[in-house]
């Protein structure tokens, strides 16, 4: 039944009767309830079209009056039939009636109908298909930006999981050992009571297997106490003896006129910049500086051979040579416990100060002058005819030693504060010492492809893997004559660092790091390190099953070792 009210736009219907599960064997309905439903107005109903024809309106579907009715000629058969259409506007033809009215409120009618016969008409601008492109792409990239941050999170979260699993099966396998069948996992290493650490936390990467090999033998390339301390000795005893020379020559080499005025005229507190700065300007050797790798730090067990460079405020000639170098041994001889020797080296530009004692040390002391670089003019200048003394030190020389205190200088800045370089070059100066393969490639090209290895891998690297990054540089090639090769920074023009190597040195460098690779990746790495074998782990016999199988003929469970066969394995 239908049960009706005499309320205008409602009626009520009767519900579906209810069907619950009740004791008994049998359904019954619990009861009949009504439900009003509400009839919908025509109001309503006409309230709820506009949003659609405002969607059709965003969407480009605007109702438009269709335009030029009397330019359509209609194209009759024998029969006084109408059997085609003809728009003189737009020159075409078609058939069906419905076509002509879509024609006539297209938008090219339209134009045509504008540009012939009404110049006021409106007929909206169609954006081309590269517009539309470039605003759909528009709407649709701030969420494809949200996309890719959300799978970069994923990768990134994903690649944490993936790491922290291994180490965690790595330090499992290292120090609990391999788990048998039925065996329970190890509990995991968790901060204790008052550590400051939550549940869970990460857990510090554990050193690998290379990495405690790399450090066993950089504590054996590394310098001992002695022999740090008797190059300390030496550089710090040539740089005062230096300054004392530098103090003689300037006050030598001063014009008399100003030395008596300077007597008699006091020392005033204000001007000790200005007579700081015009004692300096007389000075012939303007200071001395540490280079190779007695700047860098880079010392090894057994090298007790430093570099000092004098700069001087003319070129250096063998005059000044000899007067620094007598002004030197004057100035040591006067020292207690006098055992240091100086010699004169014009050939290379140098002073050369040695030890007796033991270790035996050497300090080559170079002169040189950035007076010596050539000027950088510009085109069309020409450089003033400047007679060098006939007596100047050999200027490849000199410019040797401007390079390195460059080389210096950008190391400090650059490599010293990674973590792991230092460390690496030590061991690759090592292999260049050992292996005669590697003995072609200079320090500063190896410092260079050290310091680009590591700091391009865009994390912190252990030894082990610094020193395996820097083999699978050179194994890609990066040296081969079709290689990019390594950029100089030090140098104002293009400058391959490792330009003296010939090609056939070059593909044997690059052969040995392909092999030391493989090396390393076998877990040999103690190979590459000219290293003894690590030894092999100690199982405990304790937690193998020690029980064998019987033989035929053994009784009581005892075995005979010289007689007999062993019992099948029963299936």
């Amino acid at each position: 039944k239908v049960v009706t009210s005499t309320t205008q736009g409602t009626k009520k219907v009767l519900a579906t009767p209810k069907i619950t599960f009740v004791g008994g064997t049998q359904l019954k309905t619990t009861g009949v309830k009504t439900e009003e439903i509400k009839v919908e107005n025509k109001t309503e109903t006409a309230e709820a079209t506009k949003p659609m024809e405002d969607e059709l309106n965003i969407l480009g579907e605007k109702e438009v009056a269709p335009v030029g009715h009397e330019y359509i000629e209609e194209m009759k058969n024998e029969l006084g039939k109408v059997v085609s259409f003809n728009c003189k506007l737009c020159e075409c033809k078609f058939n069906d009636p419905n076509a002509k009215e879509m024609h006539l409120k297209g938008r090219r009618h339209r134009l045509q109908y504008k540009k012939k016969v009404d110049p006021n008409l409106q007929v909206e601008v169609k954006p081309s298909i590269r517009a539309r492109k470039v605003q759909e792409d528009r709407m649709h990239r701030p969420s494809f930006k949200d996309e890719m941050w959300r799978r970069q999170q994923e990768e990134r979260w994903r690649g944490e999981m993936e790491e922290d699993m291994y180490w965690h099966r790595h330090f499992d396998m290292e120090f609990h050992g391999p788990r048998r069948p039925g065996m329970m996992p190890p509990r995991p290493f968790m901060a204790g009571p008052g550590m400051g650490m939550g549940m869970g936390m990460p857990l510090r990467r554990p050193d690998s297997g290379d990495d405690r090999r790399v450090m066993a033998k950089h504590a054996t390339v590394y310098p001992t106490e002695a022999e740090l301390q008797a190059v300390q000795n030496i550089v710090t005893t040539c740089e005062k003896a230096l300054k004392q020379v530098s103090d003689l020559l300037a006050e030598s080499d001063a014009p008399k006129t100003e030395v008596e005025v300077k007597k008699e005229k006091e020392p005033v507190k204000d001007d000790k910049d200005n007579e700081n700065d015009e004692s300096q300007s007389h000075r012939t050797l303007k200071g001395v500086m540490r280079v190779g790798v007695l700047a860098k730090g880079l010392l090894l067990h057994g090298d007790l051979n430093v570099n000092l460079v004098v700069l001087c405020s003319e070129k250096p000639t063998r005059t000044l040579l000899e007067r620094v170098a007598d002004g030197l041994a004057k100035q040591l001889a006067a020292l207690p416990d006098n055992k240091l020797e100086v010699k004169r080296c014009v050939e290379e530009a140098a002073i050369i100060v040695t030890s007796d004692e033991e270790p035996k040390t050497t300090c080559t002391i170079t002169l040189s002058s950035p007076v010596m670089r050539d000027a950088n003019l510009a085109e069309g200048e020409t450089a003033p005819l400047v007679k060098d003394p006939p007596d100047v030190l050999d200027k490849n020389k000199c410019l040797a030693a401007l390079a390195a205190l460059r080389h210096a200088k950008w190391f400090q800045a650059r490599a010293n504060g990674l973590p792991s370089c230092v460390i690496v070059i030590r061991i690759m100066r090592d292999l260049c010492q050992r292996v005669p393969t590697w003995t072609p490639l200079g320090e500063w090209a190896l410092e260079l492809l050290v310091e680009k290895c590591i700091s391009s891998s865009g994390q912190v690297l252990s030894p082990g893997d610094g020193l395996r990054r820097v083999f699978e540089c050179i194994a890609s090639g990066i040296l081969l004559p079709g290689g990019p090769g390594l950029c100089d920074p030090c140098e104002k023009e293009p400058t391959d660092a490792a330009g003296s190597l010939i090609n056939q040195q070059r593909e044997e460098i690059t052969a040995s790091a392909q092999h030391a690779l493989r090396l390393i990746a076998f877990r040999q790495i103690h190979k590459v390190l000219g290293m003894d074998p690590a030894p092999l782990p100690k199982f405990n016999k304790q937690r193998f099953n020690p029980r064998k199988r019987r033989r035929a003929n053994s009784a009581s469970g005892e075995v005979d070792a010289e007689v007999g066969e062993k019992k099948d394995k029963k299936e």
